[in-house]
């Protein structure tokens, strides 16, 4: 063997310091590390599908796996773990991953400063434009028990519960235990005039996979937040592109070979006003520097069943219409929970700039914890209590945000935030050990009320709630254990609130989906089993018979009796001895007027 020659001296070019041992066939070597590195980049690309994106972070760990690789390979290949002299060689062949790593590294620290919060806060505080109102001109104002249709009265966890009940239905075609309902990746939509929640299926297992893979999943389930009816609608073509699937049909592959520049946020499930299932994949640009400001620029619509995909900018998803004509509007979440309430914390906390942020505080405010949702018209509304910075059980108001177009709107309304109103809830049925649902805002008659239903270990909904948000501790619930009435807990609210002079105008005719009631007329005309009394108010007497609030009428002393529920005559509670007032009563078939001893219904009340 020739001996190695190293040189020593300071005659060459570099000197001392950049002698080395170079292994034998040192040049194969180095086409060998190329080539790990090639492979790493091919691999990790294809699992991790990072975006070809300065304004991504996965971008940059990307980039900083593969050409670490390439140092890994140059370790290994050299066998410097075994012969140090060879160590040298592999500094010299790191420093260009080296320098490329730390040039990327440099860009995103950069980037990092460029986007950071000091030096923004304006432009993180103006990411969400929020338009500031009255409670009582809220647009989710109950003016009807109709109106209770249109609300859901149980959550995503009762809602799962349902589902996964539903999936039983999978044993009609053998396939009960193929499959698992996705949580992860439910959404709640506005369907058919009604909320619901849609819940996409998944294989249970790899196994499960294999075995049903070249049918896809049979459909998904959908249950009604209301009625809290499930079902299961099954696809004959199947389900071919998932979350859940692989290679090929896995939606983020999808997604990345098709737009391998973007950066997608949490993909929801949606359907059609056909029932067509769809997943609505965010496209998110970052708008505060390099790295900050998450917001929504576009929607990529990925039809679930053909794989067929089509990119949407927002101003198209806003507008409910497409350049080319399709309809939009029925999407329902372009903007998920988590980015919103991101947005609403950088208006309530850098409004007034950083420095306030954190000294001083005026004006500081934050959303509190949770949140829910309801549907008007064709759009679903996400919202939440807005508190103050200290955190405390008393909110400041509620935001509340349409999840396609990001319209947002804030209520100033002080009280108990959804928490405590939750905790007051359960006070009230602390011997059953019932949870109460994450409570819905709702306007009745200008007072903001929470409504929550009551729920057992199962998920079963044994009773509703109604809290006051003003006055927490105004809590009622229906009375019958054995069945959850909507319309008597409504009534038993007002009741609470009229022993307070607080007066609600509610119509209470008409049925409620969720509840066995029967619809009433709601015109004040006499029928022909009634008829109209006028007179004076001699003496008004109350009583309480079975969670509701009576009035007892006589008028100018004759010692008759007429009897009406201030859910029907709510203008009662405020009428007093003296008063005129005209009577739409009940009669016998006779027609005869019944003495105090056995009172007439009067159907409606009003003052003269």
């Amino acid at each position: 063997m020739e001996p190695i020659q190293v040189d020593f001296t300071k005659k060459g070019k570099s000197g001392v310091k950049d002698a080395y041992i170079a292994p034998e066939k040192s040049w194969l070597r180095i086409l060998i590390n190329i080539g790990v590195m090639l492979v790493v980049a091919v691999v990790a690309y294809y699992f991790l599908l990072p975006p070809m994106n300065f304004k991504s972070l996965d971008f940059y760990m990307y980039f900083a796996i593969v050409f670490a690789s390439y140092i890994v390979s140059a370790v290994i290949t050299s066998k410097a773990f075994a012969r140090p002299e060879y160590i040298p060689y592999v500094k010299r062949q790191a420093i260009a991953p080296i320098v490329l790593i730390a040039i990327l590294a440099v860009v995103l620290g950069i980037g990092y400063i460029s986007s950071a919060a000091l030096f923004r806060a304006k432009s993180y505080s103006q990411l969400l434009t929020v338009e500031e109102s009255e409670f009582s001109d809220s647009f989710s104002a109950i003016e009807s028990i109709e109106d209770f249709n249109k609300l859901p009265l149980i959550d995503a966890d009762a809602a799962e519960r349902l589902a996964d009940k539903t999936l039983g239905d999978l044993a009609l075609v053998g396939l009960e235990s193929q499959f698992e309902v996705s949580n992860a990746y439910s959404t709640q939509i506005n369907y058919k005039n009604a909320p619901y929640r849609v819940f996409p299926l998944q294989y249970g297992d790899i196994f499960k996979w294999l075995k049903n893979r070249a049918d896809g999943l049979p459909g998904y389930i959908i249950v009604n937040m209301n009625t809290q009816e499930s079902e299961l609608v099954q696809i004959p073509e199947g389900i071919s592109i998932s979350t859940s699937e692989h290679f090929s049909r896995y939606l983020g592959r999808v997604l990345r070979f098709a737009y391998p520049t973007y950066i997608f946020g949490t993909p929801s499930f949606e359907i059609d006003d056909e029932g067509t299932p769809y997943w609505v994949c965010e496209h998110i640009d970052k708008t505060v520097g390099l790295v900050g400001g998450d917001d929504v620029v576009g929607v990529v619509l990925v039809n679930a069943v053909t794989g067929e995909h089509n990119y949407y900018n927002i101003e198209e998803i806003r507008a409910g219409v497409s350049a080319d004509g399709t309809a939009l509007s029925w999407i329902d979440q372009v903007y998920d929970t988590d980015l919103l309430l991101q947005q609403y914390n950088y208006y309530g906390r850098y409004a007034g700039g950083f420095i306030n942020a954190y000294i001083g505080q005026t004006g500081v405010k934050m959303t509190t914890a949770g949140s829910s949702f309801f549907a008007i018209e064709d759009d679903v509304y996400l919202y939440t209590g807005v508190t103050s910075v200290t955190s405390d059980e008393s909110i400041l108001g509620f935001v509340v945000i349409n999840q396609r177009t990001k319209d947002a709107y804030f209520y100033n309304v002080s009280g108990a935030t959804e928490r405590a109103a939750q905790e007051s809830a359960k006070g009230i049925v602390s011997d059953k050990g019932w949870e109460a649902t994450f409570p819905i805002l709702i306007n009745l008659d200008g007072e903001a009320t929470y409504l929550m239903s009551l729920k057992d270990a199962n998920d079963v909904i044994k009773s509703y709630a109604m809290v006051n948000v003003n006055q927490f501790s105004d809590a009622v619930r229906s009375p019958d254990d054995d069945n959850p009435d909507l319309k008597a807990c409504l009534q038993a609210y007002i009741n609470k609130l009229a022993a307070r002079g607080v007066v609600i105008d509610i119509d209470m005719t008409g049925n409620v989906a969720a509840d066995d009631v029967t619809p009433s007329t709601d015109d004040d005309t006499p029928t022909a089993d009634s008829e109209t009394v006028s007179g004076t108010i001699s003496d008004i007497r109350t009583a309480v018979i079975d969670g509701t609030t009576y009035y007892y009428i006589e008028l100018d002393g004759s010692g008759t009796y007429y009897y009406v529920s201030a859910a029907l005559g709510s203008e009662v509670v405020l009428f007093s001895v003296g008063d005129a007032v005209t009577l739409s009563v009940s009669t016998t078939a006779s027609g005869e007027i019944l003495p105090a001893s056995d009172p007439v219904f009067a159907e409606s009340v009003t003052g003269q």
